[in-house]
């Protein structure tokens, strides 16, 4: 096994070492496809913008770059620094760390959705307000699903983490599950770039 996954299967060996690289793939494979999905989304929303003879309609602003919207990418950002944390924390078998950096990442996760929301109430145009509206709450929400989704799993991983002994054969679980969430955080740096910093 090459060296850099390693440290996903600290036991190694035999039928429990060819599960473990299986279920590698599969993650991988779904990793790969998440990426594909939005990476369309991405494309065709740059193809409109170029091709739209008319995006924004009359006396209809975009997203704006507000203080709070700031605020909330800051801290979605920062919580792929904390969950890296939690992650070594396991690997170092410091598990009541690992909790707290783990659900403070799930916090961190829960405030920027709160703060979608705010700005999806606070917009001057919604779904239906032409491309703009479409395309923005097309993809902003489609993230906000995977950022639920990575909550989810993060609490799921926690729970495990009181199970006695869980954690001992290996934690694939908690770094699939960080690896996930650090693909929607970098993904959220593109979407943040295309609909409030790319100015019509």
């Amino acid at each position: 096994m090459p060296r850099p996954l390693r440290r996903f299967f600290p036991n190694g060996g035999g039928h429990h070492h060819r599960e473990k690289d299986r279920t590698l793939f599969g993650f991988t494979v779904f990793l790969m496809s998440e990426s594909v999905i939005f990476l369309a989304f991405i494309v065709s929303y740059i193809a409109l913008r170029l091709t739209a003879e008319t995006w924004l309609p009359p006396g209809v602003k975009g997203p704006e770059v507000s203080t709070s919207i700031i605020i909330y990418t800051v801290v979605l950002l920062s919580s792929s620094l904390v969950i890296y944390l939690a992650e070594r924390a396991l690997e170092r078998g410091k598990i009541n760390l690992f909790r707290l950096l783990w659900l403070t990442t799930s916090a961190m996760g829960s405030f920027f959705l709160y703060g979608e929301i705010k700005e999806w109430l606070s917009n001057s145009f919604g779904p239906s307000t032409g491309l703009v509206g479409s395309t923005y709450y097309l993809l902003t929400g489609f993230h906000g699903l995977h950022v639920t989704a990575g909550i989810i799993l993060q609490l799921i991983m926690l729970g495990r983490s009181f199970i006695p002994h869980n954690y001992d054969k290996g934690h694939f679980g908690a770094t699939a599950v960080s690896l996930f969430w650090h693909l929607v955080d970098a993904i959220w740096i593109i979407l943040f770039s295309l609909l409030y910093l790319w100015k019509a």
